[in-house]
């Protein structure tokens, strides 16, 4: 699912005519159907080869198409099998459809149709199924990708990419209905575009449904946003299997997701708040300038300002090559915080290009302090090469610290972002689309300031005769507030009991934890084999990752691969979805028309390109390619592209591209690439809001950065006219308010609390440590009773806060 087309020689957009989309939401779990409509208007056969995104981590169980009246639904197979027969089903002249995953990235797919008769319309389905990702605020999000980016290819690969970039509104319609059901409440639904009102099928608001409205281009992510009552209890949802499957597989028996999330004592929650090493890895390659540079400058201040009194922290900077703030980590302090902040305002992305190793090398070769356990956070866009070297590095010092990664753009690579947090014991955060930094960066810190969690076991209490079967990876790092997941295959009978438990231990620091979950084992009804699905893409993921990582036995590794997928219906790696049309009364003849994929730009248009786009020569449409030739085309695309390290983009202020000669088609395309991803002018909201301290445009700066950026370093403020003007006020309306009994920076302290909670409530997640940290030197201060300072300084800024809201 994405902006595609298919496009004739004339360069028409003609084939795809719509997109409907059903979403079906279980609890944190959605199960998302899209059927494509395309129509081949030509007078030619066509083929129809085209790329699409979708979330990491989806299980893909089901592709059919529907030619007609008639329906094909496509089966799993071994990837070369499934390859052969679409081969040679278009060689016979017979309809063929196949959809694989990409070998160079788990989130993009390939799709083939080949072999539609002049006027002949093919409807697609492709169903997934995905775990809904619990966001700062504790929502769930859905995404529905509307673009594939392009993404990095490697000097020297070969692989020349299908996908580029076109102008002008999609040329089909897209449907989106969403249907929600949940044991708990739900509180509302929100996105980032235009939805009819929510439905609530049933008086305790536990379903719901809700369309996207008409009209909707289809210029940008759709997000949506789902929010329930109680939202972090531990849950447990058993499924059963299907008769018909296998004695003893995991089709067969049924499945368990336990949903977990932890609670940590509070008195070892307070105890470690001062303690820590900061380092904060900030990627400054030429990909990174503009506005993500300046929003991960605003996303240091706040860091900065969050951090608490008494910890350790420095700030790297890496591209080509790597500087840092400081030659080793410094105590946090209002004299070294201001140095960082004064450095940070003089960073550019001015490091060339993006290589992370050295300055990974660099930070792990610094000796630790045991009584402050280092923490890591890499802000990076993603384009680095040596990404397992990178991973391998991270997972042999995982002892010595935490990982905290961050992909910024749309074309991070999933892989090294997950993947650095995976192996460091971290938390993994995308910002892309209308995603703001700040809040998902400080769910991070909230984590790092949590403590180690040790020695984590699973432990099952079920009845007689029941046996379990974890499918999941060992659990390796838990976060308060975050959920964790656990699947596991039931196996046996029980004789006689309904109920089984499940009990997690760990340790904190010296304080050993147990939390544990009661569930029925009685199944739970139309969930739909989601859970099965699920777990069976937990197991191969495992796999595959262990393929990656052994050299011997590969062979009986991806073989536990193949037959895990073709036996649960789910893509992998090595498989692939094939349906052939087998009843057509007459097969398709003269040679196919190839066509390759046009994806949108995001958001606004940009100028048309002075350059034609990029298409293959004339005779290759007009050919029957063999067999390898077509398999060599098939394995070019999907792949990992996006701006080649070290270029700049080739365009004019006016974002027209600077014209590339045509007999270069292969140059053309690359450039056109570096254009469509760097000159975007869809600047995602978290881009939006110029930085307070760096706005070189001289625009209204963010009251809320305004006000953070004047905090000091042990959490007060000074009275003072740049805190009125934060406020909206002058410097005589605060000073003339301020009650007699309090000193200058206690009442400026005060106001600054009231104002966040009164005027900047749905931003908590981003201000929070700022305002503990200021509760806290108020409490040092020992004023007394401030209950006449709140009313006062409610008055002064028309909020409506209590003292006890403001934690003094």
């Amino acid at each position: 699912m994405m902006n595609c087309g298919l496009v004739t020689e004339k360069n028409d957009l003609v084939p795809l005519k719509s997109i409907s989309v059903e979403v079906r939401v279980q609890d944190h779990v959605s199960t998302v159907s899209s059927t494509l409509l395309y129509v081949n208007e030509e007078e030619r056969p066509l083929e129809a080869l085209f790329v699409f995104p979708l979330p990491a981590d989806a299980a893909v169980c089901h592709f059919s198409a529907k030619i007609g009246e008639q329906e094909i639904v496509a089966k799993v197979q071994e990837r070369e099998t499934a390859r052969d027969r679409y081969d040679d089903a278009l060689s016979s002249g017979q309809q063929a459809f196949l959809l694989e995953e990409s070998a160079e990235s788990p989130d993009v797919f390939r799709l083939s149709v080949g072999c539609l008769s002049p006027g002949q319309n093919a409807a697609v389905t492709i169903i997934y199924i995905t775990e809904l990702d619990v966001q700062a605020d504790h929502s769930l999000r859905f995404c529905l990708p509307a673009v594939l980016n392009p993404r990095y290819t490697p000097a020297g690969a070969g692989i020349v990419s299908e996908i580029s970039s076109v102008c002008g509104a999609a040329p089909y319609t897209l449907t989106l209905s969403v249907h929600v059901s949940s044991p708990k409440p739900i509180s509302k639904l929100e996105s980032n575009c235009t939805l009819d009102p929510l439905v609530f099928l049933r008086s305790d608001h536990t379903q719901a449904t809700v369309n996207l409205s008409p009209g909707h281009m289809f210029d940008k992510d759709v997000e949506l946003f789902l929010y329930y009552q109680d939202t972090h209890q531990p849950s447990a949802v058993v499924e059963a299997g299907v008769a018909t499957a296998p004695s003893g597989s995991l089709m067969r028996d049924p499945v368990v997701m336990i949903s977990l999330y932890p609670e940590f004592p509070e008195e070892v929650m307070s105890s470690l708040a001062t303690q820590g090493e900061f380092i904060f890895v900030m990627d400054r390659s030429g990909s990174m300038g503009g506005m993500p540079i300046e929003s991960a400058k605003d996303t240091l201040l706040l860091l900065l300002k969050s951090l608490p009194m008494g910890c350790y922290f420095n700030i790297y900077g890496f591209g080509s090559r790597f500087e840092s703030f400081f030659p080793q980590s410094v105590e946090y302090s209002q004299d070294t915080m201001d140095q960082a902040l004064k450095r940070v305002k003089e960073m550019k992305a001015d490091l060339g290009g993006t290589e992370i190793l050295q300055p990974l090398k660099h930070i792990y070769s610094q000796p630790c302090n045991p009584d402050h356990p280092r923490q890591l956070f890499i802000f990076t866009d993603g384009e680095v090469e040596n990404t397992k070297e990178v991973l391998d590095l991270v997972k042999h010092h995982v002892h010595s610290h935490r990982c905290f990664s961050f992909g910024i753009g749309e074309g991070a690579s999933s892989a090294l972002i997950t993947g650095m947090a995976r192996e460091g014991s971290g938390h993994a955060q995308f910002i892309t689309g209308t995603d703001r930094m700040q809040p998902k960066v400080m769910q991070s810190l909230r984590f790092a300031l949590q403590p180690h969690v040790f020695n984590i076991s699973v432990d099952w209490t079920l009845p007689d005769g029941v046996t379990v079967d974890t499918l999941s990876q060992p659990i390796k790092v838990l976060f308060q507030g975050q959920r964790a997941l656990i699947y596991a295959q039931l196996k046996g009978e029980s004789s006689g009991g309904f109920e089984g438990k499940v009990t997690v231990k760990y340790r904190l620091k010296d304080h050993p934890v147990t939390n544990q979950l009661h569930f029925c084992l009685k199944p739970a009804g139309e969930t739909g084999l989601s859970v099965h699905r699920l777990a069976a893409r937990t197991r191969i993921r495992s796999l595959e990752q262990e393929e990656r990582s052994r050299g011997a036995d590969v062979k009986g590794i991806r073989r536990k691969i193949v037959e895990l997928s073709v036996q649960a219906g789910v893509s992998s790696v090595h498989t692939a979805f094939i349906a052939v049309n087998k009843d057509s009364r007459q097969t398709v003849k003269g040679p196919l028309l190839q066509r390759r994929v046009q994806t949108h730009s995001h958001g606004k248009q940009l100028a048309r390109p002075k350059s034609k786009i990029l298409r293959a020569p004339k005779d290759a449409f007009e050919r029957n390619d063999s067999r390898q030739e077509r398999r060599s085309r098939m394995r070019s695309t999907g792949s990992r592209c996006s701006p080649r390290r070290g270029v700049s983009p080739r365009c004019s202020p006016s974002f027209e591209c600077v014209g590339i000669a045509d007999s270069q088609p292969e140059i053309l395309l690359k450039e056109r690439l570096i254009c469509s991803s760097l000159i975007s002018t869809n600047i995602p909201q978290s881009f939006e809001k110029c930085s307070f301290l760096f706005d070189s445009l001289g625009k209204q700066s963010d009251p809320l950065l305004q006000l953070v950026s004047l905090q000091k370093a042990s959490g007060c403020w000074d009275l003072d006219v740049t805190l009125a003007d934060a406020f909206g006020k002058t410097e005589d309306e605060l000073t003339n308010q301020k009650p007699a009994q309090v000193e200058g920076s206690v009442w400026a302290t005060l106001l600054a609390l009231i104002w966040l909670y009164g005027c900047k409530i749905d931003q908590r997640v981003e201000w929070q440590f700022v305002a503990m940290k200021a509760a806290s030197w108020i409490g040092s201060q020992k004023v007394g009773d401030l209950s006449e300072c709140v009313c006062v300084g409610n008055a002064l800024l028309g909020c409506q806060v209590t003292k006890e809201t403001l934690g003094i």
